[in-house]
């Protein structure tokens, strides 16, 4: 929690005594002194949940990025891994073809 949230609440709860004060002593400047310390908490415990949100929501993309990262990681080591495995294929293949060939001349010869 955003220390905003907590001072803003404190603020709420300050001003509201003031002005409960102020109103039951007949003070209008108490009052209104606490009327305007519960404007100012209410806009820090607004701020300080903004600032909680926002840091809620760019752990959570960090999160997902690190995890998205992973994934395409294991991807791109299965293609290598299937890319070499189709290259050494493709190598056994023409070996093979060229043995069989040879084979052929050796025996028409």
């Amino acid at each position: 929690m955003a220390t905003e949230t907590v001072t803003g609440k404190f603020d709420q709860l300050k001003g509201k005594v003031k002005q409960t004060v102020g109103e039951a002593v007949g003070n209008d400047s108490l009052s209104n002194s606490g009327a305007a310390d519960q404007v100012k908490g209410a806009a820090k415990e607004a701020w300080g949940n903004t600032k909680d949100a926002a840091h809620s929501i760019s752990n959570h993309a960090r999160v997902n990025a690190e995890e998205e990262r992973a994934e395409a990681r294991v991807r791109s080591e299965n293609t290598a891994h299937n890319v070499r495995n189709s290259i050494v294929d493709a190598a056994q293949n023409v070996k093979d073809a060229v043995v069989r060939h040879t084979d052929h001349v050796k025996a028409n010869h």
